[in-house]
Order: C-alpha cells, then sequence, then structure tokens
C-alpha cells in the first residue's frame, strides 16, 4: 500500500480563506501532502478586518491533537495563530508528548489587517514553551521585534536577529523580508553558525497579498513532510508562493487585501 507525506497544521480558522487553516490546507494538496487540522480559534474575517475572535479551549485543542496523532500520525506539523499562553503551553506538552520532530513554528501575531491575533502575555509563553522545540521559526520583522524587544528594520538587523533567535531556537531562522523598505524582498535562512542562505526575490506589486506568511510556512512543512532538506523544503516554498503571488495579482476578490492564487499549477 502507498502512503500519503502527512503534514498537520495547527492554526486559526479564517473564514475569508485566504490565510490560517484554509490557506494551510490548500497549500498541503497544492504540494502533494495530505493535510490534517487542529482548530485553535475561530475568526469572523474577510479581506477588510478580523471582526471577531472565538478562542477553542485547551483542552479541545488537545483532544484534536491527541485524534489526530493517535491514530494518523504526522511527518511535518505546521504551527500558526495560538492566540493565548494556555493553548500555546497545552500545544507544546501534546507535541512533545507524542514525540514529533518536525514543526515549522510561524509565530503569527498581527493579521495583515493590522489586527492582533496574539495576546501580549502569549510572547513569553511562545519563547519558553514552542521556540526550543520547533524546527523551524519564520517570523517577518515586526514578529522578529516583538520576540527580541527591540526594533528589526533592515537587512543587518535581520542578519543579527537570526543569530540571536537561533539562541532561543534550536532549528533553523527564516527571517522573512517581506518589510523591508528595498526593491527586493529577503528572506535569510539562518541553520548554523557556518551555513546561512539568502533568497532575494524582486517584489511583486499586488494587493492581493493575504495569507502569505500561512502560505509560505505550511508549504515550508510540505516540502520537509516529503523528505526535502531544510534548504530545499524552503527553495520550494519561496519558488511556490512566489508563483502564486504572481498567478493571483491578476484576480479580484473582495475589497481588500485579496488571497494568493495556492493553485495556480492546478487552474488558472
Amino acid at each position: 500500500m502507498k502512503t500519503y507525506a502527512r503534514a498537520l497544521t495547527i492554526a486559526g480558522s479564517d473564514s475569508g480563506g485566504g490565510a490560517g487553516i484554509q490557506a494551510d490546507l490548500k497549500t498541503f494538496a497544492a504540494l502533494g501532502c495530505y493535510g490534517m487540522s487542529v482548530i485553535t480559534a475561530l475568526t469572523a474575517q474577510n479581506t477588510k478586518a478580523v471582526t471577531g475572535i472565538m478562542p477553542v479551549s485547551p483542552a479541545f485543542i488537545d483532544e484534536q491533537m491527541k485524534a489526530v496523532l493517535s491514530d494518523i500520525g504526522v511527518d511535518a506539523v505546521k504551527i500558526g495563530m495560538l492566540h493565548s499562553a494556555e493553548v500555546i503551553e497545552q500545544v507544546a506538552k501534546t507535541l512533545v508528548e507524542f514525540g514529533v520532530k518536525t514543526i515549522v513554528l510561524d509565530p503569527v501575531m498581527v493579521a495583515k489587517s493590522g489586527d492582533k491575533l496574539l495576546l501580549d502575555e502569549a510572547v513569553d509563553a511562545l519563547k519558553t514553551h514552542l521556540l526550543p522545540i520547533a524546527s523551524m521559526i519564520t517570523p517577518n520583522l515586526p514578529e522578529a521585534s516583538v520576540l527580541l524587544g527591540r526594533p528589526v528594520e533592515t537587512l543587518a538587523d535581520m542578519q543579527q536577529a537570526a543569530i540571536d533567535l537561533a539562541m532561543l531556537c534550536p532549528g533553523a531562522i527564516l527571517m522573512k523580508g517581506g518589510h523591508l523598505t528595498t526593491d527586493e524582498s529577503t528572506d535569510l535562512l539562518y541553520i548554523s553558525a557556518r551555513e546561512q542562505h539568502s533568497f532575494p526575490t524582486v517584489r511583486i506589486q499586488t494587493g492581493n497579498s493575504h495569507g502569505t506568511g500561512c502560505t509560505l510556512s505550511s508549504a515550508i512543512a510540505a516540502g520537509l513532510a516529503r523528505g526535502l532538506s531544510v534548504v530545499d523544503a524552503v527553495t520550494e516554498a519561496k519558488d511556490y508562493l512566489t508563483q502564486a503571488l504572481r498567478t493571483g495579482a491578476v484576480y479580484k476578490l473582495g475589497h481588500g487585501h485579496g488571497p494568493v492564487h495556492h493553485f495556480f499549477n492546478v487552474w488558472q
């Protein structure tokens, strides 16, 4: 019998379909994985704003995780919106209990619309419980700034931030440069003091960029689930996101930040 590459997303639901659980599952499917989900919160959300958040209890998040992990198992886990310290602690505890090794953590803090998605007291829990068990973290510049307690704004800041975040996370650090004020958007991958990689990408002018962070981190998890190396998984994920942005730029959906085109390789 053939087996699937199994990828699990632990994140919030986006009712508008562009980010969160919905973006993750689309990405898993597009990149050859069987996707599963643990929903940590429901959001009332569209292309313009997050109008409401209904958290799922830590106990039921744990029940979802155990249902999946005890039966189906996983080859990689992507973690997105967790919202509270209690949820973060529960997720970390259950991942350790089941010996999950491949964990891509996207430290989601603010939605594209500017709405806050992570409570302030949860930041310390994130650093204490999840960063130490993550295989990779994928912060953008504002997220890195919060995690380190200082501004991270330039390419030089990113390079030092990756070094400093590596003290908190034993896995790889992918610093996302989408917020740089330069013509190129450069991501930096820090694996060790002896191995770093740069991924410069020409900026795509588009208003359809909702869910890019979720899509990139879940694409990396999909590559790792299929057995790719860290460098190859990031390379594939960057190429996938670039094409999803470029293809999605010609579409109109809603009245705010539209989504990328997750299935550009299936239909256009």
